[in-house]
């Protein structure tokens, strides 16, 4: 049986799909499966606020129970989409056919911490906040942080190899994966990778898995390597007159071969949102930009650094410096900052969040040309993110009552990724391709690049079932003959 991108079911009616619904219940449960239309509209979506209506929504409780379904969906030809937190940008964990909507919400424990051996086991929907916590209380660290850390799952930050402020000094969710369990679309159950650090044991497909946007497996468990936790941090809040001034200080900091665990870069538009929005300044008004700043380390590592940070930031011309006085003034800090992207809603209704990538030193390129962008396409586009490893999020803003904007804003987005590649970037960091990428694939992939891309999924998901539409274009759902029909 295979959906339409509205929901509607394809040749054999309402009773192929009263079928597959009483399948699923005799695998979970009546209590876990969900075709009422509220269910189906709150899993047809996630932070994008884009994406169709799932035919039936199933939460099974066990890495068996999601083989069964996954067969059972293989056999039928029903797309089924893996959803973790629902937090994504990129329509990764929503269904663009309909189908079968896999929620991870059950598999939610942290299995073990294994403090001497430094790593965690964990069920795909432990929330990445709670597990960091819980490592920190014996005195370990578990340092990718998105910005959605009280929201985001682990199975969806390894789904799209999550990364966030810390990345720049520990980098991103793929350095801490060591292992995982996982379900094929063709219903199998693999183990890839394990315990251990050093592990050359035929090919990595644990590397393979993450950031793969749930597209080849259903990740179940996952092993992570953790570190000790650093005894002492300190944050630094900087302000420049602008956003060239500020990128002046990182490069400063760079050449001064500093490291820092954070460089967080924010514009005054993005100041002033969140200002607008949760009533607490980063900055004084009027400030052209800020650097959110942490050293973390031993202590007298750290007091070391500090100066060395202050110095490049006073040479590239800082207005203002202070340094956190207290652990809740520095969390503080971060919490404000974790507000921006929702606060750009102060300034329009919608926008196209994009978080490109460049190399650090061609940064101040970038903001000259999304400068020129706003200018040309008479938008407004505030930016912020991780300056020190040259992952900016750009902000497309689409305001209301202004009916050719929607259309300036992706003109304006083609342009952006244009540019990105010409200066050598990614048009994706760490919010991956989901559906409102693919189209620019080809601006970022050779031809060559993509095939080869295109038979790993053939190998993994041999009838296309596991999250079609996503990664690649697509022109709609798996179809029984092995063609994808019409959407």
């Amino acid at each position: 049986m295979t959906f339409a991108s509205d929901g509607a079911v394809h040749e054999r009616g309402a009773a192929g799909r009263a079928d597959i619904v009483e399948r699923l219940v005799a695998i979970v449960g009546p209590a876990h499966v969900h075709t009422d239309l509220r269910t189906r509209e709150l899993y047809g979506t996630d932070a994008l606020q884009r994406g169709a209506l799932p035919d039936v929504v199933v939460a099974p409780g066990t890495a068996v129970e999601i083989a069964a379904i996954a067969r059972l969906c293989h056999d039928t030809w029903t797309p089924l989409v893996p959803r973790g937190g629902g937090t994504g940008f990129t329509g990764g964990a929503v269904p663009v056919h309909g189908g079968v909507v896999l929620s991870l919400e059950r598999l939610n424990r942290i299995l073990e911490i294994d403090a001497p051996n430094l790593l965690a086991v964990v069920e795909p929907n432990v929330i990445t906040g709670d597990l960091q916590q819980a490592v920190e209380q014996v005195g370990l660290f578990y340092p990718p942080d998105p910005a959605s850390l009280g929201r985001s799952a682990i199975g969806g930050n390894v789904a799209e190899c999550a990364g966030g402020p810390r990345a720049f000094k520990y980098g991103v969710t793929r350095q801490y994966v060591l292992g995982l369990e996982a379900v094929l679309p063709t219903g199998e159950i693999v183990q890839t990778g394990g315990k251990v650090v050093k592990n050359v044991v035929g090919y990595d497909l644990t590397q393979l898995l993450v950031g793969s946007e749930g597209t080849l497996a259903i990740v179940t468990k996952v092993i992570l390597r953790l570190v000790p936790k650093p005894p002492v941090a300190v944050t630094l809040r900087v302000v420049f007159e602008s956003v060239r001034a500020a990128v002046d200080a990182v490069m400063g900091m760079i050449a001064a071969r500093v490291v820092p665990a954070t460089l967080e870069l924010i514009d005054r538009e993005s100041l002033d949102a969140v200002a607008a929005a949760t009533g607490a300044r980063l900055a004084p008004a009027g400030a052209g930009a800020l650097l959110l700043i942490e050293v973390d380390g031993l202590a007298e590592q750290v007091a070391a650094e500090a100066d060395r940070v202050a110095h490049a930031c006073v040479a590239a011309g800082a207005l203002d410096l202070q340094r956190a006085a207290t652990d809740d003034e520095r969390q503080e800090l971060w919490r404000v900052r974790r507000e921006i992207s929702p606060a750009l809603k102060t300034i329009a209704p919608t926008k196209l969040n994009n978080d490109i990538v460049v190399p650090k030193a061609r940064v101040p390129e970038l903001l000259e040309a999304v400068d020129a962008l706003a200018r040309r396409f008479r938008l407004r586009i505030p930016c912020f993110g991780h300056v020190g490893d040259g992952n900016i999020h750009v902000n497309i803003m689409v305001p209301a009552g202004d009916p050719g904007a929607l259309g300036r804003a992706r003109e304006a987005e083609g342009e952006l990724f244009r540019r990105v590649v010409a200066l050598e970037g990614a048009i994706s960091g760490e919010h991956g391709i989901g559906f409102t990428k693919a189209p620019y694939l080809p601006l970022a992939l050779t031809p060559e690049t993509i095939a080869l891309m295109q038979r790993v999924k053939q190998a993994f998901d041999p009838r296309g079932i596991l999250n079609p539409g996503k990664i690649f274009p697509d022109d709609g759902p798996p179809a029984p003959d092995g063609r994808v029909t019409a959407g």
